[in-house]
């Protein structure tokens, strides 16, 4: 193991995000009884430019009328890009009215380090002159070439910096990629056309200690569309994806929840390797298998969700 070692920054439930766009007050009432564990308010693509101040007031009275946290929901806002002139106002008016109810930043088209420095800068001056009760976390959304090429730089961002997100859409736009579906599999691609991206964007996650989400998937008459892609993000590290209809909150918190038969043998796993080491061995046999310390961070991983998915469940 090397000697630099990033740890996990912030650890939060996070296998389901419900997209809620703020112009629409009757989805985000709706949102508060969902089962998602995660839920962003949009104020970037899902909002129309006439709509976009409106959207910020409604987001903004949810906020204050309505106790998430006793729903169990993690509140994040996806501000609209700083190439926008409604970024600002976003991060001023929804922090400093409703501050003490939001849990991070999703800030849109992130593409060099120094976007997430401009955010992080506003926030820690209004947390400030706010007197804030806790501290706000940032989010980025790598959905562009240049977010991609520069995603190891990103990730290493001091600070704020809680996840990484992938936004499929404007990342086949960036890229000019031949598709026009949001996340599904394309039929003139031999595999899954964003493996590649997903793989690298989880290792700079993981290398920075950040949590790794998947975006969306935009065809929700496709659940068996939808399962099959949270599915190939889970095998590569990805601990959660987006929900654009409640319908798929559930598939999301299902694929993303560790089966109880998993938990079951990670727990093993733990208790065999203490009796190993109790007896100065390193390694040990389950079920006819090897398990050594490498099996022991797999297991502690698979542990760590399901006690968290305890602790949100009371």
């Amino acid at each position: 193991m090397s000697y630099t070692l990033h740890p996990l920054k912030k650890q939060r439930l996070q296998r389901s995000e419900l997209a809620v766009p703020g112009s629409n007050p009757s989805m985000i009432e709706k949102a508060a009884d969902s089962p998602a564990d995660y839920i962003f308010f949009d104020l970037e693509d899902a909002v129309a430019p006439p709509d976009k101040i409106k959207a910020r007031a409604n987001i903004i009275q949810a906020l204050n009328d309505i106790d998430w946290k006793a729903r169990g929901k993690t509140i994040s806002i996806r501000i609209n890009g700083l190439d926008t002139h409604y970024m600002y106002r976003d991060v001023v008016e929804v922090l400093e009215q409703a501050g003490q109810h939001v849990d991070t930043i999703l800030v849109p088209k992130v593409g060099v380090p120094g976007d997430l420095y401009t955010v992080e800068t506003m926030v820690s001056q209004i947390e400030t002159a706010c007197a804030l009760p806790h501290r706000i976390g940032l989010e980025a959304l790598i959905e562009t070439a240049l977010g991609m090429a520069n995603v190891e730089a990103i990730a290493a961002t001091p600070g704020r910096l809680e996840a990484l997100h992938f936004g499929v859409a404007d990342y086949a736009a960036s890229n000019r990629a031949r598709t026009v579906v949001i996340g599904g599999l394309n039929p003139d691609y031999p595999g899954d056309q964003w493996h590649f991206a997903l793989s690298r964007m989880t290792v700079a996650c993981r290398a920075y200690g950040l949590r790794a989400i998947d975006g969306p998937f935009g065809d929700f008459s496709d659940p068996d569309g939808y399962i099959l892609s949270a599915k190939r993000a889970a095998a590569l590290g990805i601990e959660g994806k987006w929900a654009i209809h409640p319908s798929q909150i559930a598939l999301a918190n299902d694929v993303f929840s560790p089966p109880e038969a998993e938990v079951t043998r990670a727990r093993a796993i733990i208790e065999e390797l203490k009796k190993a080491a109790a007896e100065g061995r390193g390694a040990a046999s389950l079920d006819g298998k090897m398990i050594d310390a490498a099996s022991e961070r797999m297991a502690n991983n698979v542990i760590a969700v399901d006690d968290a998915i305890a602790a949100q469940n009371g």
